[in-house]
């Protein structure tokens, strides 16, 4: 395959250009637009369905495109300063493209449906644009510089859109909410990336891996300086810490969680954009892409435990919660605690599957979730219902978003032959092949497994308030008309729900090569061409200038076949294979336990919630108020800490700083200007100036008197001159 600008460039290029054909047109030709951005990105998934095919089809983990450009020269004399943009795309990347525009294409098809009767229908669509091309230029990307150009771009666009009713207090808070909190990681992101530059040159990753393999790292530190006190800590995990900071603000990490349950006021579709296939999943794919220099940094332990906090913490909080799109917002950040967690733990490759998995089946559950809420219109407030306790019995009018809902649940909950058991339970698996090898990693580990038993619990729960049982409101569920299948509002979410089956991924059901498919002739293709970057390989990396055609095509990759023991000796990987079938095991028994309890409590309704409540109303309170994290940032730290030092800086600056300085000074210069205007009157201009004029008049009465010209005044003067000499010798 030749890899040009048209057939890779295009993959960004044409959403970009269709937001920008479609902010000159979008109000006077709405359909048009919408068409446009449409056809746009089904273009860029057509282009990522090719690349992601000639990948497949050379089945090398080490097959790679590389192309580069010559982005800035500012070079002179004996200083070099030269930065490269170009393209990077590895099976990892072609992946994650393919995921990108796949998902990004059905979720725009969706919103046809959702958003044709709003007001700002075709607006909607330039943001869904712009943001679908940000994150395809992210993966794109070959270098930490232009991943965070698209990084900010996502920004921008998640405020945009977070804050689409923007009449709404709650939308504008929202949005501004995200933006800041997120900017606090990315100000480390851009910290570690300035720590890289500094050491390697530049920020592409082929270097930097270059650099780890050449153990360029070792013995460098970054010298920081606390009250006085310079600590002096390793450079790799200076600049692996701030980097991973970037994706604890992007991808909701605790402690930076708080933006993306507020993230919901924006419109559905958004949410579903946001959550599955772009700005979330980008943090993710940032720590992926930087492992090996986070492996370098020792932070294995202290990621996994993030990881783990965030997905035990956020299931937690979605266990009471009524608002259905409140329910899966919390389940995605727990779900990205999970990918966090398996980056921890190593299981980089099972972190990666869980990432396209999760998009899949997430995006599926907000679409489901809108199709729902757009479907249940309360006729005395005239707006949509989002809370739970209001549903009931949707199944039997709405058929087609259940079923959908419904696989995507079982995905989800890591039910045996779906997605999500196939990449949760390996993430988990991992956990506990750590926690054989040392104790430390209980934590991790029992975080991880309790965070499974909820989830299960907490989506079953959801699935029961909203589609099983009776009404109950009665008045609401007779107003709703019963679902005719769309194209536009079932087709994404059936298709999206038939890639929630786990022999997609793997060349089994189950995930632990124990139900394999039969006729598969690649066992384990993700497993196999998804591996973590081995620094040694790029030792002796060559680029590829762009403007040369590629000639991969004619090189010759080794075909990857899938290695059952990974790499470790027989005894090891028997013992490791053992580990995962046994927690396998423990995940299918995690698995109907949560089910089972969400069956006694809202299906059978053997158990009464509310003793539940009762019974733990300290922790229920706690999980209302979000653990009283927004307490903590917005009471405490903002107003209590950040404005009252907000306000004694104001202080100093208009209290002394103005006051004295600035208006002091004015003070001092208004008499300085009289003391000048005093000496330049009286000395310089009435003494000096004027004065010399005065002595030289004096002087010329003097002159002119005595020089008249007439003979008998120097007659006079002479004999007076001669008369006073005689007298003068008389005497």
């Amino acid at each position: 395959m030749d890899y040009t600008i048209w057939s890779v460039g295009l993959i960004f290029l044409l959403p970009f250009m269709a937001f920008v054909v479609n902010t000159v047109i979008v109000k006077r030709f709405t359909t048009l637009a919408v068409g446009i951005s449409c056809s746009a990105i089904f273009g860029s998934f057509l282009l990522s369905l090719r690349i992601f095919s000639d990948f497949q089809n050379k089945f090398a983990a080490d097959y790679h495109i590389h192309k580069v450009f010559n982005w800035m020269n500012l070079s002179g004399g004996d200083q070099t300063f030269v930065v490269d943009m170009g393209v990077y795309i590895d099976n990892m990347g072609s992946i994650m493209l393919l995921m990108v525009t796949g998902v990004a294409f059905l979720i725009h098809i969706f919103s046809t449906f959702y958003m044709r009767d709003d007001a700002r229908y075709g607006r909607f669509f330039v943001y869904l644009s712009l943001f679908t091309s940000a994150m395809l230029g992210l993966v794109l990307s070959d270098n930490l510089l232009s991943f965070f150009i698209f990084w900010e771009l996502m920004g921008f666009c998640s405020y945009s859109l977070i804050g689409f009713y923007y009449e709404k207090n709650e939308a504008g808070d929202a949005s501004i909410k995200a933006f800041m909190t997120t900017r606090i990681g990315d100000v480390f992101f851009l910290l570690g990336i300035l720590a890289i530059w500094s050491v390697v040159g530049n920020v592409t990753f082929v270097d930097i891996y270059r650099f780890i393999g050449e153990n360029g790292f070792v013995g460098k530190t970054a010298d920081l300086s606390f009250f006085g006190t310079v600590i002096g800590i390793p450079l790799a995990t200076f600049a692996g810490l701030a980097i991973f900071m970037g994706t604890i603000g992007k991808s909701a990490q605790f402690p930076l969680q708080v933006w993306l349950p507020d993230a919901m006021m924006g419109p559905t579709p958004c949410s579903a954009l946001i959550h599955a296939a772009t700005m979330v999943a980008a943090g993710v794919y940032l720590s992926l892409r930087m492992y090996p220099l986070m492996e370098a940094g020792n932070l294995n332990y202290f990621i996994a435990i993030i990881g783990g906090i965030t997905a035990f913490g956020a299931a937690t909080i979605a266990l009471i919660q009524t608002d259905i799109k409140a329910v899966l917002a919390y389940s995605t950040i727990s779900q990205l605690g999970y990918m966090v967690l398996g980056i921890g733990v190593g299981s980089y490759t099972a972190a990666f599957m869980h990432l396209i998995t999760h998009a899949v089946f997430k995006a599926c559950l907000f679409l489901s979730a809108g199709s729902v809420i757009h479907s249940l219109h309360d006729h005395h407030t005239h707006e949509h219902v989002q809370e739970m306790p209001r549903m009931g019995g949707l199944r039997k009018k709405m058929p087609f978003t259940f079923w959908a809902m419904m696989f995507c649940t079982l995905a989800i909950t890591g039910a045996p032959f779906f997605s999500g058991f196939v990449s949760k339970d390996r993430i988990l698996g991992d956990a506990a092949v750590q926690l054989v090898n040392g104790w430390k990693w209980y934590i991790p580990a029992i975080l991880g497994y309790g965070g499974a038993f909820l989830t299960a619990f907490y989506m079953f729960r959801m699935m029961f308030l909203t589609f099983f049982g009776e009404p109950r409101d009665k008045e609401l569920y007779d107003h709703m008309h019963t679902e005719h299948f769309s194209w536009n509002q079932n087709l994404p979410l059936l298709v999206l729900s038939v890639f929630t089956f786990g022999a997609w991924y793997c060349g089994s059901f189950t995930g632990q090569s124990i139900a394999k498919v039969p006729g598969v002739q690649n066992k384990e293709w993700f497993s196999t061409l998804v591996t973590k970057p081995d620094v040694n390989n790029f030792t002796h990396y060559q680029k590829q200038p762009w403007e040369k055609v590629d000639k991969k095509s004619d090189l010759v990759f080794e075909k990857s076949h899938y290695d059952a023991s990974h790499g470790l000796e027989e005894k090891e990987a028997h013992r490791v294979h053992h580990v995962h079938v046994i927690g396998a095991i423990v995940s299918v028994f995690i698995f109907l336990g949560g089910l089972l309890m969400a069956m006694m409590m809202y299906y059978w309704k053997k158990w009464n919630p509310g003793r539940w409540t009762s019974a733990f109303s300290f922790w229920y309170r706690a999980l209302q108020n979000k653990y009283y994290m927004d307490d903590l940032y917005i009471k405490i730290i903002i107003q209590k800490g950040l404005l009252n030092l907000n306000n004694f800086l104001a202080f100093l600056d208009m209290g002394i700083y103005d006051r004295y300085a600035v208006d002091g000074m004015a003070k001092v210069n208004s008499w300085a200007f009289k003391v000048c205007r005093w000496f330049d009157d009286v000395i310089v201009d009435t003494v000096v100036v004027d004065g010399t004029g005065a002595s030289v008049r004096i002087f010329n009465v003097v002159l002119r008197t005595f020089q008249s010209g007439k003979i008998q005044f120097y007659i006079f003067m002479i004999l007076f001159v001669m008369v006073g000499y005689i007298w003068q010798l008389n005497i």
